[in-house]
C-alpha cells in the first residue's frame, strides 16, 4: 500500500513522528485526535480483556491506524504498540484539511483507505459475532473471497494467500486453536494447504454454512 502515497521529505519533516520498540503509541478509552500512516516498522494493535491482553492485528509499513477516533469523535478503541523502531505520519483534523486542500489527490487516497478500513472493522465484527469458531475461520474465507470479487456461489477451488496466523487474527482466535482448525478442515477435504496458500474446496459451502449460523444467530436473539 505504501507504494501508492507519495510522500516526500518535507511531509515527514511536517507530520512526522517517531517511536522507540516497545513505545506505546496511544491506549484504549484515551481521547483521539489524530490518526497515523505508519512508514517504517510494525505496529500491535491490542485490547486488554479480562486482564489479559489481545493482539487484534499486527500493521505494516503503509497501512493507517487511529482513524476511528477521527471519524467518529470517540475515545480510542484499542491500544498501539510499537514493536520495532517506528516511524509514522501523524495527522489530525486541522492538518488533514489542509492537506485536502493543498494535496487533494493524496487526501481521496487516504480517504479511500479510510472506507477500506471502515469496511474491514465492520467485516470482522460480523466474524467475531459468530459463535462458533469453525464458523468463524468459515466466514473469513468469505470475506477473502469477497475482497478477490470472487462469485461465492460458485463450487470451484479458490486460492487464497493467506495463513493460520492472519486468519486467527481475523477471528480473535489462538493461533493454535485456528490451526487445529484448519487440520480438522483439512481432513474433512474443506481445504488443501500449501507454504502461505490456502484452498477452498468449494466456497458455497463455506457460505451456505455460515449463512445458516447467522441466521439461527439472529433467530435466536
Amino acid at each position: 500500500m505504501a507504494g501508492m502515497f507519495d510522500f516526500g521529505q518535507g511531509f515527514y519533516e511536517k507530520f512526522g513522528k517517531s517511536f522507540k520498540k516497545k513505545d506505546i503509541i496511544f491506549c484504549e478509552y484515551e481521547p483521539g485526535n489524530a490518526f497515523f500512516f505508519l512508514l517504517e516498522g510494525r505496529v500491535k494493535i491490542s485490547k486488554i480483556s479480562s486482564e489479559t491482553e489481545k493482539t487484534l492485528d499486527i500493521l505494516m509499513p503503509g497501512e493507517i491506524f487511529g482513524e476511528m477516533a477521527i471519524l467518529e469523535e470517540a475515545p480510542r478503541s484499542a491500544t498501539t504498540i510499537a514493536l520495532d523502531d517506528v516511524k509514522v505520519l501523524e495527522f489530525n483534523k486541522e492538518n488533514f484539511s489542509g492537506l485536502m486542500t493543498s494535496k487533494p489527490e493524496l487526501a481521496i487516497k487516504l480517504l479511500k483507505v479510510f472506507a477500506k478500513r471502515i469496511y474491514d472493522q465492520k467485516r470482522r465484527l460480523m466474524i467475531l459475532t459468530l459463535q462458533e469458531p469453525e464458523v468463524k475461520i468459515m466466514d473469513v474465507f468469505i470475506m477473502l473471497a469477497e475482497n478477490k470479487n470472487v462469485d461465492i456461489s460458485t463450487n470451484s477451488e479458490i486460492a487464497f494467500e493467506t495463513n493460520p496466523e492472519e486468519i486467527a487474527n481475523w477471528c480473535g482466535m489462538d493461533k493454535l486453536k485456528c490451526s487445529q482448525i484448519l487440520a480438522h478442515l483439512q481432513k474433512q477435504n474443506r481445504i488443501t494447504t500449501q507454504q502461505n496458500t490456502m484452498v477452498v474446496t468449494n466456497i458455497n459451502d463455506f457460505y451456505r454454512v455460515v449463512n445458516s449460523k447467522r441466521r439461527l444467530n439472529q433467530n435466536t436473539n
